[in-house]
């Protein structure tokens, strides 16, 4: 069970740089408030009430008597908003009934907000989907989906130390070592749980996640000499390197 001391959010939430909006149709990655319309459970108590997690509009199939009561667009960018979408390669039904404490009480907000029409609803609402989504991200940390990925990481106490240091600064030239001993593990034992809670190793999400934010950073307009200065890469040409090698990983996991 994750311990109450490490905030193992609030990096992770920089680096996704997340906007939510109320969107009734999001066409991108949406946060769905669902109600059962079945005519014996009409009303909107948690206890008909389901968030629907769906990586695209295309990808929604919604159960039976359920409806679309409110639904939330997120829009990410933050360089660690690949990792983080690969997460849900399939939409994510959560009973709000059961879920943690954090995500029932939002919605509860929520709900009680569109009962009636109050001074500043709007943007009450709107500033909502912040919310809802960090009360997401603390459910899927309290209790993983799958047994392997990020969020099982981050529920890992000493696994998700190094995943906060990580996303607090990955210019940082992080050894093996260095993150073995900011887990308080062997550098055997600490790879290996890496790794098989990941499904990568730490050298190579920390790459992914600095070639990300160069990718970002040159598009912005930023020259390639400066994004490899601010994201750990000793020269341009060293940056160059690592993005060919990844554009020739990606191409080759395509064939």
């Amino acid at each position: 069970m994750p311990t109450p001391n490490l905030d193992r959010l609030s990096a992770l939430l920089q680096g996704l740089a997340p906007r939510v909006s109320l969107n009734d149709q999001p066409v991108g990655f949406g946060l769905h408030i669902l109600v059962d319309i079945n005519p014996q459970k009409l009303g909107s108590s948690l206890e008909n009430m389901v968030l629907l997690v769906c990586p695209a509009l295309d990808d929604m199939v919604l159960p039976p008597h359920a409806k679309k009561w409110m639904s939330f667009e997120v829009e990410l960018d933050g360089p660690l908003a690949p990792m983080f979408l690969s997460e849900f390669s399939e939409q994510l039904l959560i009973n709000l009934e059961n879920a943690d404490a954090s995500l029932t009480q939002i919605v509860r907000l929520i709900s009680s907000e569109m009962a009636a029409t109050r001074c500043g609803q709007p943007l009450l609402i709107n500033r909502a989907g912040d919310i809802l989504l960090i009360g997401l991200l603390r459910h899927l940390v309290a209790r993983p989906q799958k047994t392997t990925g990020l969020f099982s990481a981050l529920a890992n106490p000493r696994i998700a130390k190094t995943l906060v240091a990580i996303h607090e600064d990955a210019s940082k030239n992080w050894s093996l070592d260095a993150l073995a001993l900011e887990a308080g593990m062997s550098r055997t034992s600490y790879a290996h749980q890496f790794k098989k809670l990941m499904q990568i190793t730490p050298g190579k999400y920390i790459e992914r996640i600095r070639l990300n934010l160069a990718h970002r950073l040159i598009v912005d307009g930023i020259g390639l000499k400066q994004a490899a200065r601010h994201t750990g890469y000793s020269s341009a040409s060293t940056l160059s390197r690592a993005m060919s090698r990844l554009s020739i990983r990606e191409q080759c996991a395509k064939t």
